[in-house]
């Protein structure tokens, strides 16, 4: 995950955003597991690992022209667009959570009762959601216009990413219980209309269908700083 943001910050590649959240939210799940604060330790560690290796075999794929997920393609295809930070990020969290996460869950799971893990799911996604919070808070540093989706049509900020990790913690538990129950072997059209869904959700976040909440994304995105690396360099700041 350092080499993909290295590689982002040395191309000015804006795939480095939710590459740069996303680190962090590894590395808190792996403090949480050496401070022994979920249910089953081991197993998270475990699931820590496959959780990150959808999201780095999906990066892979996409700079080596392979195959993935149509969510996911989306994503990384999103990079040059003149989309705000904030959605660049948005675009990696949407696909990682309401796509990955369910797969990694039942993937762990396999062979056990999926209600096992419940409890320690739902403490990743707290921790997604602080992390997500904090890098909202972030953003203004490099982003200073950003308080005016606070203005445009009801916190429109908080409903992007409501809409995205709100929901997503939802569907994504009963994404892992649905693939979990139909067992490996039968998960492939499963995972194809939830690729899908999740395409769908990422459109949302590219173009609002409010054209007041895409002028101000536009406007706000005019007065962003473009340089990847300061970016970066910025919301690492304590």
């Amino acid at each position: 995950m350092d080499n993909i943001i290295d590689n982002a910050i040395l191309y000015n590649d804006r795939i480095g955003y939710f590459a740069f959240l996303y680190r962090r939210v590894t590395a808190e799940i792996l403090k949480e597991v050496q401070l022994g604060n979920f249910e089953d330790n081991p197993r998270m560690e475990t699931f820590d690992v496959a959780f990150a290796n959808y999201y780095i075999d999906a990066y892979n794929g996409y700079t080596t022209n392979q195959p993935i997920s149509a969510s996911w393609q989306f994503a990384f295809s999103s990079k040059n667009e003149p989309l705000t930070i904030l959605q660049h990020i948005m675009l990696g969290i949407n696909t990682h959570i309401n796509l990955d996460l369910g797969l990694a869950a039942s993937a762990v799971m396999k062979g056990q009762e999926i209600s096992a893990i419940e409890n320690d799911f739902n403490k990743v996604n707290h921790i997604l959601g602080n992390i997500v919070n904090e890098m909202q808070d972030r953003l203004s540093r490099v982003s200073p216009l950003l308080f005016l989706l606070d203005i445009v049509g009801k916190n429109t900020d908080e409903e992007i990413i409501n809409f995205s990790l709100g929901k997503a913690r939802e569907l994504s538990w009963i994404n892992a219980n649905l693939l979990w129950g139909l067992g490996s072997g039968h998960q492939d059209t499963a995972i194809q209309q939830m690729d899908i869904t999740v395409l769908k959700i990422g459109e949302f976040i590219k173009s609002p269908k409010s054209k007041i909440v895409t002028y101000a994304l536009q406007f706000l995105g005019k007065f962003e700083e473009k340089n990847v690396g300061t970016v970066i360099s910025r919301l690492r700041e304590d």
